[in-house]
């Protein structure tokens, strides 16, 4: 079955609604990698440092983070809708702010601002597409990486033509298109009912508790240190242009977005979830081997390529933490999201600090390993992992409704 046809019809014929989200979500995907071809630019411009630099993905991310504990709350009391709207508006606000930025604190700061509203549209967004997508879950779950796919490619590249003149103009183009998405879903999404039961700030983390969700948390820890040390601090190591760091990402996003909504899902079918999972963490740790000890040539080229494996491993990190826990979807994947942006948090920090300490190399060593470990994780609860996923994939069979799933 190709993956665009989910059986039920083809994932491009959906109401207006689904639309406006999905375009919506691509802007907020954007926003992750919009920083990474003006990161130089950045540390020249408000004279800062790359450690100092790259504190815009550690604020932003520590704060999503702690979100995931508070976005589930808000969504169960005021609807979808409203969370949505709301996480635009921050983002709209804290981006133009990003672009007045005097200082590298004050931008540190409005990241974080940022990384608030984000949170709280992103993890509201799919369940909103599942709710109005016509196809059912499996449409509204491809939908969704392949907006999740092009934001990624796309941030990099329009960092890079608005960054070319200023380091400032991203922020302001990121505000502008975040409104036209404010607009476009107040225009064309209803409020869907919500769900019978509120979510509790604790439930996120009581869903932890169960060691199949537990063991995916832990896994995909690891596997985020490598994910955001690539993106974060290889912008450095390339020593490039903005137009030309934007073209290497780019192609780094293409190959995610490919490899996340079309090859992921043919090569579970006929390897397995796990299997796929541990083997494209094994070969993520030999990219990033040869991309931190390699040439130029090879840092480029392997940095392309780490976009195929991380399309692949987000696909099967998300199905994972959706089908194997007995909690709620979207307690389940806001207590797996609130462990593994700590590690997105944590590589944009540590990998400048790394390079102090030691050298250049290290902080991909660092990363080859946070990768073997992920893998070693699937590896040590294989058995677990598949048992508990076939045993509940009948009743989330059946949870197609609103407010199942949340990214």
């Amino acid at each position: 079955m190709d993956p665009i046809d989910t059986g039920s019809g083809s994932i491009l014929r959906q109401p207006k609604a689904v639309w406006a989200t999905a375009g919506a979500s691509v802007v907020a995907f954007m926003g992750i990698g919009l920083v990474d071809p003006i990161l130089p630019s950045i540390a020249e411009g408000l004279d800062a440092t790359a450690g100092q630099v790259s504190l815009l993905f550690t604020s932003y991310f520590l704060i999503t983070a702690l979100a995931m504990l508070v976005t589930g709350f808000v969504s169960s009391r005021i609807g979808g809708r409203r969370t949505l709207l709301l996480g635009l508006a921050l983002v709209v606000v804290f981006a133009g702010f990003s672009g007045t930025s005097g200082s590298v604190g004050e931008l540190v700061g409005f990241r974080a601002g940022w990384g608030l509203g984000n949170a709280l549209f992103v993890s509201t967004a799919l369940a909103v597409i599942v709710g109005a997508a016509a196809g059912g879950s499996a449409a509204a779950i491809l939908l969704y990486e392949s907006a999740l796919g092009l934001g990624m490619a796309c941030g990099p590249l329009l960092g890079a033509l608005l960054g070319d003149a200023s380091w400032r103009y991203p922020f302001f183009g990121t505000a502008a298109l975040m409104a036209v998405g404010f607009a476009c879903i107040a225009a064309f999404l209803t409020e869907q009912p919500r769900p019978a039961r509120k979510t509790s700030l604790l439930d996120p983390v009581k869903a932890l508790g169960h060691g199949g969700l537990a063991s995916t948390a832990v896994s995909a820890f690891f596997y985020n240190y490598t994910f955001f040390t690539v993106l974060a601090f290889t912008p450095f190591v390339l020593d490039m242009s903005p137009y030309r760091s934007g073209a290497v990402f780019f192609a780094w996003g293409v190959l995610l977005a490919v490899f996340s909504v079309l090859v992921a899902p043919r090569l579970q079918k006929r390897f397995g979830s796990l299997r796929v999972l541990g083997g494209s963490l094994v070969l993520l740790a030999v990219d990033v081997l040869m991309l931190g000890h390699g040439g130029h040539t090879a840092a480029v080229a392997c940095t392309v390529l780490s976009g195929a494996l991380i399309g692949v491993n987000n696909t099967v990190y998300t199905e994972l933490a959706l089908g194997v826990s007995d909690a709620p979807r979207p307690v389940a994947s806001a207590g797996y999201n609130f462990v593994r942006w700590f590690a997105a948090a944590a590589a944009p920090f540590f990998a400048p600090k790394i390079e102090e300490w030691s050298d250049v190399h290290m902080p991909f060593t660092v990363a080859a390993v946070t990768a073997v470990l992920g893998a070693l994780v699937v590896l040590a609860r294989r058995r677990s992992l598949t048992a508990e996923a076939e045993e509940l994939r009948p009743r989330h069979a059946t949870e197609d409704g609103v407010g199942v799933f949340a990214n």
